[in-house]
């Protein structure tokens, strides 16, 4: 009596009983393309974490634009304001008039 060749070889018969050849091609290229690819999970999480940071960067701006719009646009309206950013920011006084800074 003679052996079947699949008897001679027990790892490649449960290889040919429960996987066939073109699936675990399949699986190798969806494990690929899953987590090395181009599009893989790990670069996604990376760049949806810069996403957020800029998205987060630009609100800040965003506000900041809309002060100083405001602002703007208050000062050119209201002269005592103007005169208020004036002497604190730019430390300016008028004739006769001292001003002592303390830091």
């Amino acid at each position: 009596m003679t052996d079947s060749p699949r008897r001679d070889r027990p790892g490649r018969t449960w290889l040919r009983r429960y996987m066939a050849v073109p699936t675990l091609v399949g699986i190798g290229l969806v494990v690929y393309l899953i987590f090395f690819g181009e599009n893989s999970i790990s670069r996604r999480v990376v760049y949806q974490r810069a996403i957020d940071s800029l998205t987060e960067c630009l609100a800040v701006q965003r506000d900041s634009l809309e002060y100083y719009r405001d602002l703007n646009r208050r000062l050119s309206t209201d002269p005592e304001l103007m005169e208020q950013v004036v002497r604190e920011q730019y430390n300016m006084n008028r004739p006769n008039e001292d001003v002592f800074i303390i830091e």
